[in-house]
C-alpha cells in the first residue's frame, strides 16, 4: 500500500504528465537551408509551412519539364493528341543538348514513350519533340505554356522554351513551381503515376530517374530535377503520408546529394509537426438558411469552389472554431452559385480557411400567396 507522501507524489505526477501532453508544443522554426529560394507547402489547402524567396525570379532548369508534361496532357484531355499518336523526330530534336533520351532523327516514336522519355530521363530530345509534334515549333509551344502559367496564377513565370536550357527570359520561382505541381497531380493523377518510376529503357538504353527521394522515402512519388551551371540543382518534390500531401521546392542548392537532403528536411518537417483535414467537400451542405418570397423556404449554402481543407499544428485540430457571416434577408429568386456570405475558420486568432458559401440549388420565386404572406412578415421584422 503506497504511503501518504508516495500517493500525493504519484498524483502530482500524474497532473504534471497530463499538463504536459494536454497541451500539444509550440512548432519549431522550419529548416534553414542554403540553398538560393525553397518551398515547402501542403497541397491540398496551399498552405505554406517554410519559405525562402519563394517569388524571386529565378532559372528553374529541367523543372520547366512539368510545366512541358501538363500542356501535353491538356492537349490529350482535349482531344488534340493519343498517347499512341506518332511523332517524326526532327533533327533539331535529335541534336540538343544536355539530358537526353536518345531518340533517332528522322524515326518515329509514340507520344506516351516521349512523355515517359520527358518524365523519367528528362530527356530534352524527347521535350522538344513533343513540342514540335503539339505546336509545330517550340517558340510557339511555349507560348502554349505561358498561356497555362498565366491560367493558374503562375505570375512569376516565363517560358521560352520546353526545356530548361538557360535563356536570360526564361524565368519563374519557387511558388509557381509548387502551383504546376499541385496542378499536374491534382489534374492528371493517372499519369503522374510516372513520376514514381524509377528508370525506363529505350533504344536498347537504361537510365534513372534523377530524383534520389524516389529510392531514400517511400512516400516520395515525384517529381522532378534540374541543374545547369546557373541554376544550380534544383527539386520539386511531393509526397503522401496518411492523405496528407506536400509539396517541396528547394532551388539554388550546391550539389546533388544536398538537393535531396534539403528536400527530405522539408518534408520530414511538415509531416512531423503539421496535419490537414477536410473540413467541407464541395456541394455539401454547410448551412440551411430562410428564403423569403421563394418557392420553397430554405435555402442550402455550402463551398462550391473545390473543397475546403486547413493545414494547423499538429494536435490543435480540435481546437478550430468555424463560423459564417451569411446575408440577413434572402429573397427570391435565387440562382444557383450565388454568394450568400463567408465561411472562415479560426485558429485563436488567426483565420486559418475561409471561403464563400454560396447557394447550391436554385429558388425560383413563389407564387402570390407566399409573396404577399413574407412581405408582410419582413415589414414586421
Amino acid at each position: 500500500m503506497a504511503t501518504p507522501l508516495r500517493a500525493l507524489a504519484l498524483v502530482a505526477l500524474a497532473l504534471l504528465s497530463t499538463t504536459l501532453f494536454a497541451a500539444p508544443l509550440p512548432v519549431p522554426s522550419p529548416p534553414q537551408l542554403g540553398a538560393r529560394s525553397w518551398l515547402l507547402q501542403d497541397m491540398h489547402s496551399g498552405h505554406v509551412l517554410a519559405e525562402k524567396g519563394i517569388d524571386d525570379p529565378v532559372e528553374p532548369a529541367s523543372i520547366t519539364k512539368i510545366m512541358t508534361v501538363y500542356a501535353v496532357l491538356h492537349e490529350i484531355r482535349a482531344g488534340n493528341l493519343a498517347l499512341a499518336d506518332q511523332v517524326t523526330v526532327s533533327e533539331k530534336a535529335w541534336r540538343m543538348e544536355g539530358s537526353r533520351m536518345f531518340i533517332e532523327v528522322g524515326k518515329q516514336v509514340d507520344v506516351e514513350a516521349l512523355l515517359k522519355g520527358v518524365i523519367i530521363q528528362s530527356g530534352n530530345d524527347a521535350s522538344v519533340a513533343l513540342a514540335e509534334h503539339v505546336a509545330g515549333d517550340e517558340a510557339t509551344f511555349a507560348a502554349l505554356m505561358n498561356r497555362h502559367a498565366g491560367r493558374l496564377g503562375m505570375t512569376g513565370s516565363h517560358f521560352v522554351n520546353s526545356t530548361g536550357l538557360p535563356d536570360p527570359q526564361h524565368l519563374t520561382t519557387a511558388r509557381d513551381i509548387a502551383t504546376i505541381t499541385a496542378a499536374l497531380i491534382r489534374e492528371f493523377p493517372e499519369y503522374y503515376a510516372w513520376f514514381a518510376e524509377k528508370e525506363m529503357t529505350f533504344n536498347g538504353i537504361k537510365q534513372h530517374n534523377r530524383n534520389r527521394l524516389l529510392w531514400r522515402d517511400g512516400s516520395v512519388d515525384g517529381v522532378k530535377t534540374g541543374h545547369t551551371e546557373a541554376a544550380g540543382y534544383c527539386l520539386a518534390s511531393s509526397a503522401e503520408r496518411d492523405g496528407m500531401r506536400l509539396v517541396a521546392v528547394v532551388l539554388g542548392a550546391d550539389s546533388e546529394q544536398t538537393r535531396a537532403q534539403q528536400s527530405l528536411s522539408l518534408l520530414n518537417y511538415g509531416f512531423r509537426f503539421f496535419e490537414t483535414h477536410r473540413l467541407y467537400q464541395a456541394g455539401e451542405t454547410v448551412t440551411e438558411v430562410r428564403v423569403w418570397k421563394g418557392a420553397q423556404p430554405n435555402l442550402p449554402l455550402g463551398v462550391a469552389q473545390g473543397d475546403l481543407w486547413v493545414t494547423v499544428p499538429r494536435g490543435r485540430y480540435n481546437q478550430l472554431q468555424p463560423g459564417m457571416q451569411v446575408e440577413r434577408q434572402i429573397v427570391a429568386p435565387v440562382s444557383q452559385g450565388q454568394e450568400y456570405g463567408t465561411l472562415s475558420v479560426r485558429l485563436g486568432d488567426q483565420v486559418v480557411a475561409e471561403a464563400p458559401l454560396v447557394a447550391l440549388q436554385p429558388v425560383a420565386e413563389g407564387g402570390l400567396w407566399e409573396r404577399l404572406s413574407d412581405t408582410v412578415r419582413l415589414w414586421l421584422e
